[in-house]
């Protein structure tokens, strides 16, 4: 089984990382082949809108051509079983460059002829999304929200889903910043009882026994 692992947050060791490095621990252990990437590493953007996927004059039309950091990617998540994703949450969206690259890998996955799918193999797709608000909020005001920004991911003809990490801890130190509109308390607390629960969790997704 191949396995991609992607991280869509610009760091490198905290939340999100920290539950994919579990995930990808979890998928070694369990004898997956894995790669992992940090998208704030590579240089690419967003659909150009070139239309090339969409000509009746390639061989391969569920391929985006653009050129650039993302192509060879794009190729690997294309013969994969599995992709797992990882994204914080700013101002109530996923960040940019993982829209950016889902724009890329889904875009030619749609025919335009009948908006079916047109993508050669089968890739489920977990997607771990950490926030800061607690887990009623989440179900009260974004499930549902983030069911639908996910839902082109059927494209892949696989099976997708959401991971809610919640009510996470922001920075080591609050004083430092001007974050009084949260309990450090409460964050610290969280930190120490809930998350090594998440990352339990995200271990068994990696794994493939969640």
């Amino acid at each position: 089984m191949k396995t991609i692992i992607l991280n869509g947050s610009p760091r490198k060791n905290w939340n999100t990382a920290q539950l994919l490095q579990e995930a990808r621990r979890g998928a070694v252990d369990a004898g997956q082949a894995v790669e992992y990437f940090d998208l704030y590493d590579l240089n690419f953007t967003g659909c150009r809108s070139c239309l090339v996927c969409k000509r009746k004059d390639i061989p391969d039309p569920c391929r985006c051509y653009w050129q650039d950091d993302l192509t060879s990617l794009l190729e690997q998540v294309r013969k994969a079983d599995r992709l797992i994703l990882g994204s914080p949450i700013y101002y109530g969206e996923p960040t940019g460059v993982l829209r950016c690259f889902l724009e890329r890998l889904v875009f030619p996955a749609m025919s335009y002829n009948d908006y079916s799918s047109i993508y050669p193999g089968h890739t489920d797709v977990d997607i771990f999304l950490t926030m800061n608000v607690g887990s009623e909020q989440y179900r009260q005001q974004y499930e549902a929200k983030f069911q639908d920004y996910f839902q082109p991911l059927h494209f892949l003809n696989g099976v997708t889903r959401i991971i809610p990490v919640c009510d996470t801890l922001q920075a080591e130190d609050y004083g430092r910043y001007n974050m009084a509109g949260f309990s450090e308390a409460h964050k610290k607390m969280m930190r120490e009882t809930q998350f090594p629960a998440d990352l339990t969790q995200a271990y068994q997704i990696g794994a493939g026994s969640l």
